[in-house]
């Protein structure tokens, strides 16, 4: 999944350095943007991306060979670590393309607990909390808010929303955090665990009925994201496309 040029012009002014990671050079190149720093092994960037890969002249090149033991978004995480510690990440275009490679990328941005991470798309927005960790989402009203526990043991808090959790444990990749729906100004806190919370940008996905929660027109087959989400300046971004 690519990102749309408007959202890539958006995150590319709101963050401080911009990080490509291998494909993620031709998102930001069809949106008329560069990067700081390009990761990967050039592998699926296209012929325009590599020759500027090569030339190393527009930014900083960290070029890995193919027959690695690590993916591109974990060697551009690490670079992270290095070159900016403890910063903020916003990852885009890294929702979409093969689901294993998908699902990789939630674990390698959920283990990355040096600051608060997003991933922000088109169409939704998240963020990854770790224990004692806490979102305030405003003016979101109507839209759709999902969390899913990606660790054992996760017990979490919500407020604000249509059905409201006080320090409830929930099951790995349980369903039953998913397709709420904001009500107010809406407080989520991970306790202990981790989770990985969705705001669709868009209103509500599903069928409300207050009588019965864990009615099958609940769910939500599209993740979603915040629309009222407030980005660190300070952060840098990941502009990832897979594969890696």
């Amino acid at each position: 999944m690519v990102a749309s040029a408007d959202l890539l012009c958006r995150l590319a002014g709101e963050c401080d350095h911009v990080v490509a990671v291998d494909r993620g050079l031709d998102a930001l190149l069809g949106a008329g943007l560069s990067c700081d720093v390009y990761v990967g092994d050039a592998d699926t960037v296209s012929d325009a991306g590599r020759a500027l890969v090569d030339a190393a002249e527009a930014f900083k090149v960290e070029r890995h060979n193919p027959y690695k033991d690590y993916t591109d978004l974990a060697l551009a995480l690490d670079s992270v670590r290095r070159r900016w510690p403890g910063a903020e990440v916003v990852a885009t275009c890294a929702t979409g393309g093969r689901p294993d490679m998908a699902l990789s990328v939630l674990g390698l941005l959920a283990g990355y607990a040096d600051a608060p991470v997003w991933i922000a798309e088109d169409k939704v927005v998240a963020r990854i909390l770790h224990a004692g960790e806490s979102w305030i989402i405003e003016g979101s009203e109507g839209k759709t808010f999902s969390i899913i526990a990606i660790a054992p043991n996760t017990v979490v808090s919500e407020h604000g929303l249509e059905w409201e959790l006080d320090h409830s444990p929930l099951d790995l990749l349980a369903d039953t955090g998913i397709s709420n729906v904001v009500r107010s100004t809406a407080t989520i806190q991970v306790h202990t665990g981790t989770a990985i919370a969705y705001l669709l940008r868009e209103g509500f996905i599903g069928t409300v009925d207050r009588n019965n929660r864990s009615k099958s027109d609940y769910f939500c087959p599209v993740p979603g994201k915040p629309a009222s989400m407030r980005f660190n300046p300070k952060s840098p971004c990941i502009k990832e496309s897979l594969p890696l």
